[in-house]
């Protein structure tokens, strides 16, 4: 593990940042190295406001894509509205088509069926319009390459409004309007939209064309920051201000469908932590085994009973989910093992028979054991389909890009990505890709690394500190939870292994002259003999609240522990 204690920032903003907020150094540098310097930037970033949400005329096309949605509620077109089956496609498409519809009955939904076919818009998908008199296709999350299938919509007469935040390739397809701020010629002042917030930004134009509120579309957010969360967008900007008040309406007032979720798992109030890993894999569940449509069933229900029921069937998806995720990984370790490949700058791997919805995730879960890029295969049809997870600052879709001779067709972001390519290539591109890779990637990059923010001692971790933290919340991609380090720590005795095969560590921890804490390091069971006899050593850690029984306190999650 590489400790990487990020320099300070310039000591003067530093110091006129804490004395106008009236807070310890330290903090002011967290806020720095999140690109603060002022403090009003202080004041917005520690109070969103809903008003501070950028205009959405702002993007390229908006006006284009009201104005053909309009036109079809005057001529009483049929619309469908399609996304993709994982998280973000499926509540952009629960958002998109509920909005309308509260307005508007003639509005269809569609979610392609990942294994008949595949991620993004599909043939069978337009074909369904053409055959259900849809005149028009609301693509979100999706369609920004889709050239082929969008002038194929186009010789029968159905247009094409595509929402999406993937990177467009040299043409963009022929469609009414595209919304995409990573259009080169999008100047839209925040690029970093997931295809949810895209189908957000839509509907407030559309509320403005109504002279609706940004207040009328709060009761939205819930699925907005369900898909920010669970496509790992950065928190900053846009989406900081729509994930704060999303998790506000999950917390106080969420739909029916995610409050089902949440009743079965009978936790009290969610933070972004516990949406990336308790409801987005409920989400995601529906489409890995089953079909993505039971999502946006759930997410669409506005009966609470019916809710309950379509969320205890996504319970069980998610549990035949987990048990696949778990066999697929031990039969990938074990074919690394057998081709004697842990060497490698790369992990790719194949078996016919693994189930394609869980290859992802069996992706995050090998770079746990072997830390590089990562791809894992299975057949699909006639062809081998692929998805990719990267490591903290490998552009995997780049290297990807450069075996495009032996894809099929890609797409995806700086750390995951999907692939499809003829069987016979599968060897071909193994070794270009190991190639790529070996010749770009910095060595450095193979070690995961503990990025910290500043150096405390324990007796900074005060009520007060653990206030302000708590205002930095929602913590994310370019907001990260801070992670501090402290020298000089030792363990007063209570150092005990826990959990299976004793992988975890718990300890009460304490610096000279200052009160100890509570810690718990997840992982670090191995590490525990440099805590024991009272070794002084130095720990990098989060600073959490614990309730137990009713009892609130401050807690140290340990993210590693060496010799001081």
């Amino acid at each position: 593990m590489r400790w990487n204690l990020q320099p300070n920032p310039d000591l003067q903003k530093s110091k006129a940042l804490a004395e106008a907020l009236n807070v310890e150094p330290f903090v002011a540098q967290l806020l720095l190295q999140r690109g603060i310097e002022t403090f009003d930037e202080a004041r917005r970033f520690f109070r969103p406001d809903l008003n501070d949400l950028h205009d959405p005329y702002l993007m390229k096309d908006m006006d284009k894509a009201v104005a053909r949605i309009e036109q079809a509620i005057t001529n009483e077109e049929n619309i469908l509205v399609f996304g993709d089956y994982d998280v973000d496609g499926t509540t952009a498409v629960s958002l998109v088509s509920s909005y309308l519809k509260t307005f508007y009955p003639n509005v269809a939904t569609y979610i392609p069926d990942r294994y008949d076919e595949g991620y993004g818009v599909s043939f069978k998908g337009i074909n369904y319009a053409d055959d259900n008199g849809c005149s028009l296709i609301i693509a979100l999350d999706c369609g920004i390459k889709s050239i082929d299938h969008v002038n194929y919509a186009n010789s029968k007469s159905i247009d094409f409004i595509i929402c999406d935040h993937h990177r467009p390739g040299a043409i963009l397809p022929d469609a009414v309007a595209i919304l995409d701020p990573k259009r080169d010629d999008c100047h839209y002042p925040y690029d970093e939209l997931c295809g949810c917030g895209i189908g957000f930004k839509l509907i407030q134009a559309l509320g403005q064309n109504r002279k609706q509120t940004i207040d009328d579309l709060r009761a939205y957010l819930d699925l907005v920051a369900t898909a920010i969360a669970a496509d790992i967008v950065p928190i900053t900007g846009e989406n900081r201000i729509l994930a704060h008040f999303g998790l506000e309406v999950i917390n106080s007032f969420p739909r029916p469908g995610i409050h089902a979720m949440i009743h079965q798992i009978n936790k009290q109030k969610l933070t972004i932590t516990d949406v990336v890993f308790i409801i987005a894999p409920r989400i995601n569940a529906a489409g890995r085994i089953k079909h993505g449509n039971h999502a946006v069933e759930l997410l669409t229900e506005f009966n609470f009973e019916q809710a309950q029921q379509f969320a205890s069937e996504i319970e069980q998806y998610n549990s035949e989910r987990k048990d696949l995720d778990k066999l697929i990984t031990a039969q990938a370790l074990r074919q690394i093992l057998e081709n004697a490949e842990e060497e490698r700058f790369t992990t790719v791997v194949f078996d016919e028979g693994w189930h394609k919805g869980v290859i992802g995730i069996v992706a995050s879960r090998l770079i746990e054991t072997y830390y590089r890029p990562t791809l894992v295969f299975t057949k699909s049809g006639d062809k081998y389909a692929a998805s990719a997870r990267s490591v903290k600052g490998f552009d995997i879709y780049n290297a990807l890009e450069a075996c495009a001779e032996h894809l099929e067709q890609f797409g995806g972001h700086m750390y995951a990505a999907g692939m499809t390519l003829q069987a016979e290539k599968y060897f071909d591109f193994k070794e270009a890709f190991e190639k790529v890779v070996r010749e770009t990637i910095h060595p450095d990059m193979l070690v995961p690394e503990i990025t910290i923010d500043a150096a405390i001692d324990f007796k900074d971790i005060t009520p007060k500190l653990g206030r302000i933290l708590k205002q930095f919340e929602p913590f994310g991609p370019g907001n990260m939870t801070p992670v501090f380090v402290s020298k000089g720590v030792f363990d007063t005795g209570y150092a005990i292994p826990i959990g299976n095969d004793d992988e975890h560590l718990k300890l009460f921890i304490k610096q000279k002259d200052s009160e100890s804490f509570s810690a718990i390091g997840f992982g670090l069971g191995k590490k525990i003999e440099l805590a024991r006899n009272r070794h002084l050593f130095e720990a990098a850690y989060c600073i959490e609240e614990n309730e137990w029984n009713g009892r609130v306190s401050t807690q140290l999650r340990l993210k590693d522990i060496r010799k001081d």
